[in-house]
């Protein structure tokens, strides 16, 4: 490793969910590597975890509803998942009953809309259960039915979109690269090709327009793709994109390079990579968009942990380190 290199300062944490990413996700280690299983095995007891489940009452329930961002139990259950926190803990399954009630509730059903044969629905949010609850370990038969609306959902193009006027005739990148990751990895778990099909359809929302250019001029479709944040939430940016390509497997497809390019261009001269933008608060009274731990704070001059463990996998898998 380069002298600047990060690798040893992230492997120092003391966070072990960043110490797990990084045998995992930079340096590519097996899970039956015992510093793997150490590191995993600390997750659950840490302090970053024990803030994001401290709202759980008595019954293991958040007394708020799924989605209230970031602190509802969809999105903590989506933390975990992130933050590798192992699989099959039963303490999770009320969270589980909680986030599946809701999106597979009547009121969350009437509210989905159809225009000009395109159903307008914000993918995102069953996609993310499903990729949440199959990393965690968590899936049983209500999870397939969540993927079979995804399919039904799909876009002519290949993606997914919630917005209901009739002229947007394009899939969303905000709500297409979630079902993407989601369905990729319900792919490999499965077997089942109908959906590694559906999510190859997927990524070519991202890869023909390079992952953040306009098919027509080449121009940045939006100013904040191209800034690196963690966590996305239900955002996108360049890296999120390049670490779901990785994870389905088209980072070699030769239109992620200017993508790669650019994030490389991103790197500090201490090796890490920087948090430009953020879509938390962690100040303030507990209400939508406040996050229960800090995630590394924002600089472009200062090293985000948690955006260098997933820059490095990226440039990894990409043959790039």
């Amino acid at each position: 490793m380069a002298a600047q290199d990060p690798v040893d300062s992230l492997l120092t944490s003391d966070e072990p969910s960043l110490r797990y990413k990084t045998l995992v996700r930079a340096l590519g280690k097996d899970q039956a590597s015992p510093d793997v299983q150490q590191a995993r095995a600390s997750i659950p007891s840490s302090p970053r975890i024990q803030a994001l489940l401290s709202l759980r009452d008595e019954s293991g329930h958040i007394p708020y509803g799924p989605y209230t961002k970031w602190f509802g139990s969809h999105w903590t259950l989506a933390d975990l998942a992130e933050l590798g926190y192992p699989p099959v803990d039963e303490s999770l399954l009320p969270m589980r009953e909680q986030v599946l009630d809701w999106l597979l509730g009547d009121k969350h059903w009437k509210s989905i809309r159809t225009v000009d044969d395109r159903v307008r629905r914000c993918a995102s949010q069953e996609a993310l259960a499903v990729y949440s609850l199959l990393s965690l370990g968590l899936a049983d038969k209500r999870v397939d039915e969540l993927v079979s609306r995804l399919l039904r959902w799909q876009w002519p193009d290949g993606g997914w979109n919630c917005d209901k006027h009739p002229e947007a005739v394009n899939s969303s990148f905000m709500e297409s690269l979630i079902p993407l990751r989601a369905l990729s990895l319900y792919a490999q778990t499965t077997g089942n090709a109908e959906v590694e099909e559906a999510a190859n359809r997927a990524a070519e929302i991202f890869l023909k327009r390079r992952l953040y250019k306009r098919v027509a001029d080449g121009t940045v479709i939006r100013r904040e793709f191209v800034e690196l944040h963690f966590p996305c939430y239900w955002h996108y940016d360049i890296l999120f994109g390049l670490k779901v390509m990785a994870e389905a497997g088209h980072i070699h497809d030769p239109r992620c390079q200017d993508a790669l390019d650019l994030l490389e261009a991103k790197r500090l001269p201490s090796g890490g990579f920087p948090a430009e933008a953020r879509y938390y608060r962690t100040t303030g009274a507990l209400k939508t968009g406040r996050s229960l731990v800090d995630w590394g704070g924002v600089s472009k001059r200062r090293m985000n942990e948690w955006v260098t463990v997933d820059a490095l996998y990226v440039l990894r898998v990409a043959g790039r380190l």
